[in-house]
């Protein structure tokens, strides 16, 4: 296994040479955060890039009627799909912003963790127990420490606090909520609330054919981002009087329950994104921008 170091010059050089030809757009696929310290070398130097699902790729791969996957065939049919589809470059989070990610993301394995364990415990023989619960304890030491350090790391960096101050200035949005969505949604304040919902997951599609009108649906998306939302919203139903209002209007209207929640996830995802577009803070008379 290659060192950092030696990872970190090669991805110099990789990008040295992409410099020197002038690119207008640079594609990759996301690969799970490897592509990180290039996509980062080539945001310094001035080059555009985007960052593609893998999936999209190789759907579109299979529409050309490639269905061989080695290195250079990919290489070939990432090149073709940047020059059919032309995606757009998107913002990428901040030196601390990664960071606060790279903490959510840890939160959220421990908490796997945990809940697996402690369902091991509950049909454990009297042998396990003893260690699953040590362990268990351990786990718990473990997020609290994490969670101490992601609240710590959010005060810390001015970036952060400030957006945090003005998302948890909404009633129903929390700290975890808040952090998720600085860490996972770079783009927040910097597309019009359309695309951003879009982008999240919580945009309805057609799904019509000739005179069949099928049912809207939301696609898959940033998941992260969706769970968290969706648990914010169900909170501002309760105690936010836009989103309260527009749950009520919506249920009165005949509108299901996961239809109506799902409108008002986006349209609280909307009034958050209006809120650190423009630096404000919650303000009780906010209706949708």
């Amino acid at each position: 296994m290659e060192t950092v170091p030696n990872v970190l010059e090669k991805v110099r050089e990789l990008c040295g040479r992409l410099v020197s030809l002038s690119p207008a757009l640079v594609v990759l696929e996301a690969t799970g955060g490897l592509e990180r310290p290039l996509v980062r070398e080539l945001s310094a130097a001035g080059v555009p890039v985007a960052l593609v699902n893998p999936r999209q790729v190789r759907d579109y791969a299979r529409a050309l009627g490639k269905l061989a996957k080695t290195d250079r065939i990919d290489a070939v049919v990432l090149a073709q799909f940047a020059q059919a589809v032309q995606p757009q470059p998107r913002p990428l989070p901040s030196e601390a912003a990664g960071k606060l990610r790279d903490l959510l993301s840890r939160r959220t394995q421990l908490k796997e963790m945990l809940l697996a364990e402690k369902n091991r415990l509950r049909r454990a023989s009297p042998t396990l127990k003893e260690g699953l619960a040590r362990h268990i304890r351990f786990l718990e030491e473990e997020l609290a420490a994490l969670e101490k350090e992601i609240a710590e790391l959010k005060k810390a960096e001015k970036e952060l606090a400030e957006k945090a101050a003005i998302l948890e200035s909404a009633p129903g949005v929390g700290k975890v909520t808040s952090a998720v969505l600085i860490g996972y949604l770079p783009e927040l304040g910097k597309l019009p609330g359309k695309q951003l919902a879009a982008l999240v997951g919580v945009a309805p599609f057609n799904w019509d054919s000739g005179r069949m009108r099928g049912r809207r649906a939301v696609w898959g998306r940033r998941s992260q981002v969706r769970s968290v939302l969706y648990m914010a919203t169900v909170a501002a139903i309760r105690c936010n009087p836009v989103i309260a209002g527009f749950y009520r209007r919506l249920r009165a209207a005949g509108k299901p329950v996961k239809v109506a929640l799902v409108a008002c996830m986006r349209k609280l995802l909307v009034i958050l994104n209006a809120m650190v577009r423009d630096g404000q803070s919650w303000n009780p008379a906010y209706t949708s921008p």
